[in-house]
């Protein structure tokens, strides 16, 4: 064996799946066209490889962690590891020839007037795939109780890099990692953030588990490719707003101004879930709670996670006039024109609701899920054009030690609408899924659809370790929680 990455986890192998651009087509989306034109966001010169320039959503990721997601799945039926590995890294590769691009490097350019940039270079160069071993786990050690075991952290590779450090060190984009349990199978997949947000990285995962299963996971399926693939094609042309330069030239002399290193505090990890059960009785309280004074009808992820914002700011004890924020990402892929479905980049915004403590304790679940309600609704095109505008006179980044706001604020991303428990690559669908030491703070909260088809919603809880006990023990929250399968 290669080596352990602690906790029983034991790495056999490390390699690097290669993987081009095709050919530019003529009238094909598929490949960029040399460009010119302001705002396309891509070009490749002769003998060059494509580059893929990022806009100032991907850019503000340049400095927190990789996305780091995975699912836990059953053990295939009488099936060699080593087989499975194979068949795994062979469809692995198939779908990394549709996303080439996530088998490039990232690249900085100093441009000599004080000011770099950065950008996406499709040099094949490959994305990793690891095969690990983790004999003395079981599927019921990961999936038994609502704490999260830390070995489900040594399930991923590329573990606490930030974005930056895949130009500065020259690391791959993309890692896989394969890890066979006793009586399981995990696969995990880490992402840079600024190259595709949570949307580009379950497109991926579903791409690569349907080619896995509609080739039975056969090794030979590197000549086998589906004709007709459920999900939409990937799209690399990055949208900019009209008058922004691409590349962007950024105000600092190098790459590694930009980043901030940050002191990673103790946390905790719970997964909870709610029944479909559950969150229609949160959704029908909310809603009757502001029934008349309501102009919209608060979602079924609203009523849950201002259901969850009332527990922490209990389990925090923060004083009746302390001030509270919940931050929720909002994505921009059907509610800005020129960004299509299979848009492969980051576009999300931030909605923000603000609080006291003695506000969302005393005025219910109605009013708290409002609050939340009334942050998404007030994204607005016009306002998000603008603030990509100043951004590129006034970058600001995103820095994971900003998240937690001094144990007052919450964040949650990912969406329930991400199809997570669809990624059967061909012997059985997932039994769990859990993400890895990316992006966590105090505070972070990571929302996954439910196993529990229908609606059923899971939260991933990241939270300063007295305080998760308090949640735990807080008989309100609790009641609207599933047990554990044992």
């Amino acid at each position: 064996m290669e080596g352990a990455t602690g906790c029983g986890v034991h790495v056999v192998s490390r390699r690097m799946v290669r993987s081009f651009p095709p050919p530019p087509m003529v009238n094909g989306n598929n490949a960029c066209h040399p460009p010119t034109v302001n705002g396309n966001g891509c070009h490749r010169h002769k003998e060059e490889a494509e580059v893929i320039h990022l806009t100032p959503w991907d850019l503000r990721l340049i400095s927190i962690d990789y996305i780091q997601k995975g699912i836990l799945l059953p053990k295939p039926p009488s099936e060699d590891d080593n087989d499975l590995v194979n068949a795994l890294q062979s469809s692995f590769a198939r779908a990394l020839r549709l996303f080439y691009p996530f088998a490039g490097r990232l690249a900085s350019e100093e441009r000599g007037d004080g000011t770099v940039s950065v950008f996406l270079r499709c040099t094949g160069e490959g994305a990793e795939f690891v095969h690990a071993v983790a004999p003395e786990v079981a599927v019921v050690d990961i999936i038994s109780s609502l704490y999260t075991p830390p070995v489900v952290w040594n399930f991923y590779p590329l573990a606490l890099v930030l974005g930056a450090d895949a130009a500065i060190e020259q690391l791959p984009v993309l890692a896989v990692q394969v890890t066979v349990l006793t009586d399981g199978v995990f696969i995990a997949m880490t992402l840079n953030h600024s190259v595709g947000d949570g949307t580009a990285f379950w497109h991926f995962f579903n791409t690569w588990s349907e080619i896995n299963r509609a080739a039975g996971g056969s090794v030979g399926i590197s000549a086998y490719l589906p004709a007709d693939l459920s999900t939409p094609p990937p799209v690399f042309k990055r949208w900019f707003p009209e008058i922004c330069p691409v590349p962007i030239p950024m105000p600092f002399r190098k790459l590694e101004h930009i980043v901030r290193r940050f002191e990673r505090t103790p946390v905790k990890e719970c997964f909870f879930t709610f029944s479909v059960a559950s969150v229609k009785k949160l959704k029908a309280r909310a809603n009757n709670e502001m029934a008349g004074s309501a102009t919209a009808t608060i979602s079924s992820l609203q009523a849950v996670l201002a259901h969850f914002w009332r527990a922490v700011c209990r389990a925090r004890r923060l004083p009746p006039e302390h001030g509270t924020l919940y931050s929720v990402v909002v994505g921009c892929r059907g509610r800005v024109n020129g960004i299509p479905p299979g848009y492969v980049g980051n576009a999300l915004v931030i909605g923000k609701a603000e609080a006291t403590a003695g506000e969302i304790e005393e005025k219910g679940l109605g009013w708290t899920a409002w609050l939340l309600n009334r942050a998404v609704a007030s994204f607005d095109e016009a306002t998000m054009r603008e603030s990509l505008e100043r951004w590129v006179r006034e970058p600001d980044f995103t820095y994971m030690d900003n998240l937690s706001s001094a144990g007052t604020g919450l964040v949650t991303g990912s969406s329930p609408r991400f199809d997570v428990f669809g990624n059967d690559f061909g012997w059985g669908k997932p039994l769990a899924v859990r993400s890895g030491a990316g992006n966590k703070a105090d505070g972070k909260a990571t929302v996954f659809e439910g196993p529990e088809r229908g609606g059923s919603i899971s939260l991933e809880v990241c939270i300063a370790p007295d305080a998760l006990g308090r949640i735990v023990a807080d008989q309100e929250f609790m009641d609207a929680v599933s047990t554990p399968a044992a």
